[in-house]
């Protein structure tokens, strides 16, 4: 029992420094990619670099989260903080969702085609390189600690893996094709895949009650 709960918590604290060198490459992602996405005026670039934002709060919400743990709180602290947590992931899906939709919008409106930066291109091609790291230790240590918020991170950052790809594409096709539409078209492509995580992690986070805890201990 004693060596389960020293796993237990080995893992807590590797899960935590995952999760916090997640918040920090998420924080330089979405200060050069929001930064260089309006000044170009690249709606995909934009919208790639808030859906950077949730995967910030997501982790720094699991931080908390997790040490609260690792710090040996009782099952009714760590079983709020995980809704908690989960509710938070998922109001951030949502708020991108909106935010995207509107950048997307805004874009064929305006029907502007946005410069070329290469900031921008070096930011998502550290992506490339970062994300598949950093959402197979998130998918492991979750696993590990059947912490669902964990491989919701993970997923959310395959989702930006996905979106890097096709924004690259998209600004691509804009530059070297002339196509204005494609910018905004990869954003709009980034919707589907944010709202249905939004809607799963809504769903968990619903499902989980600190009230069980109590309800545990007194049978």
């Amino acid at each position: 029992m004693a060596k389960n709960q020293d796993n237990r918590q080995t893992n807590l604290k590797r899960g935590i420094r995952v999760e916090i060198a997640s918040l920090v490459y998420n924080v330089i992602e979405v200060v050069v990619s929001v930064t260089v996405g309006l000044l170009t005026g690249s709606a995909a670039l934009v919208s790639w670099g808030l859906d950077s934002t949730v995967e910030a709060t997501s982790a720094a919400t699991l931080i908390w989260r997790l040490k609260s743990e690792v710090d040996g709180a009782d099952k009714r602290t760590v079983l709020h903080r995980k809704k908690v947590a989960l509710f938070v992931v998922a109001c951030a899906f949502w708020i991108v969702v909106a935010a995207i939709l509107y950048e997307a919008v805004s874009a064929f409106i305006s029907q502007d085609t946005p410069d070329f930066n290469w900031w921008g291109i070096a930011i998502l091609g550290a992506s490339l390189v970062v994300n598949p790291f950093l959402a197979w230790g998130k998918y492991r240590y979750g696993k590990r600690l059947d912490a669902p918020a964990l491989k919701y991170d993970a997923k959310d950052t395959m989702i930006c893996q996905y979106q890097t790809i096709v924004v690259l594409a998209g600004i691509g096709l804009t530059q070297w094709m002339g196509w204005w539409w494609a910018d905004p078209v990869a954003a709009l492509l980034i919707v589907p895949y944010v709202a249905w995580e939004a809607f799963e992690a809504t769903k968990d986070a619903r499902s989980v009650d600190p009230d069980e805890a109590e309800a545990t201990a007194d049978a």
